[in-house]
């Protein structure tokens, strides 16, 4: 037996932390011994109900962890007991074993501690399938990302410097300093400011070559009036609505492009290339101190309905940890 932490519909006070089988690994699976576990804005809406885990996934909250190589199921050669990683999960991070596809796991990078690797996996993958596969952001050119003081922000804002991009971001003016610190070229308060009009103003009119945007409905129709031309808005999530009318002709104006994207969902295939890309390609930027995790704190396992709270009070800058 192991514990998790197990949820119901509802708010914090809903995650219970409980006793269950222990995983054991399939086929080309590893079971994982957690040492940490990210917080993710998925991992609230799935405790209100509102993001159910893909067929065949775990159902306890969790998209990413860090840990030790406790089993290897057979076809799993990559990978030894022991072994110091940190995985992309579908779900079952909250917990003191989970198992996975040995596909989805990565080394925890040099420069990184076991514990802060558990808030890279999720918000690497994320970013760099976005603003990069989807996205195709390019040196010199502009990215405005929304809430860049979140986990995904300040990950977009080191990837998008490193690129050679110049990145933009919409945040509280009591997190612009440590955004700057981190590289952006400039941070707009969307509580105070119209982030389209200072966008124009920084730019000297060209607006941003990639959007990266998780609010939805809300933002919709700003964030194709910044995009420039030949722009990218890329949505990532909802927390402003889903549903908005578009006015076509914005898009087209520019020559522009809407995507909207997820990661959790994609079959396992998928998700491989992107964990294989992020291996190649950013883990050695994280090596060389590039791009790093961003952990603004961490809480025991046990008390993830803590965790939460502060998750949805936004007051925290980066990636909240479970720790065991």
């Amino acid at each position: 037996m192991h514990a998790v932490i197990r949820n119901a519909d509802g708010g914090p006070e809903v995650l219970d932390w409980a006793e269950v089988p222990d995983p054991t690994p399939g086929p080309g699976e590893v079971v994982i011994e957690v040492v940490a576990a990210g917080v993710n804005r998925a991992d609230i809406q799935q405790r209100r109900g509102l993001y159910p885990p893909p067929p065949g996934a775990p159902e306890y909250l969790g998209l990413e962890c860090s840990g030790r190589i406790f089993a290897v199921g057979a076809d799993v050669t990559d990978w030894q007991l022991g072994d110091e990683v940190c995985a992309l999960l579908p779900g079952g991070g909250y917990a003191e074993r989970v198992a996975v596809s040995a596909d989805t796991v990565l080394p925890v990078p040099a420069g990184v501690s076991l514990r802060d690797a558990a808030g890279l996996p999720e918000i690497a993958c994320t970013v760099w399938s976005n603003l990069v596969q989807v996205g195709r952001l390019s040196a010199g050119e502009t990215l405005l990302v929304h809430g860049g003081g979140s986990g995904i922000g300040t990950f977009a804002i080191q990837l998008a410097r490193a690129l050679g991009a110049i990145p933009y971001a919409t945040a509280r003016t009591v997190k612009h300093q440590a955004l700057r610190d981190l590289g952006v070229e400039e941070v707009f308060d969307y509580t105070t400011t119209d982030f389209v009009a200072a966008l124009a103003d920084a730019t000297g009119g060209h607006g941003a070559d990639v959007v990266l945007d998780h609010i939805g409905a809300k933002y919709l129709t700003r964030n194709v009036t910044a995009l420039a031309r030949n722009g990218r808005l890329v949505v990532i999530g909802f927390q402003g609505g889903r549903t908005a009318e578009l006015d076509l002709g914005l898009l087209m104006a520019r020559n522009a492009s809407l995507a909207v994207t997820g990661l959790r969902a994609r079959p396992l295939p998928e998700k491989a290339a992107i964990v294989g890309e992020v291996g190649t390609h950013v883990w050695p930027l994280v090596t060389a101190g590039a791009v790093r995790p961003v952990i603004a704190d961490t809480f025991p396992l046990p008390d993830a309905a803590q965790a939460h709270r502060v998750m949805e009070s936004n007051s925290h800058l980066g990636k909240l940890l479970l720790t065991r």
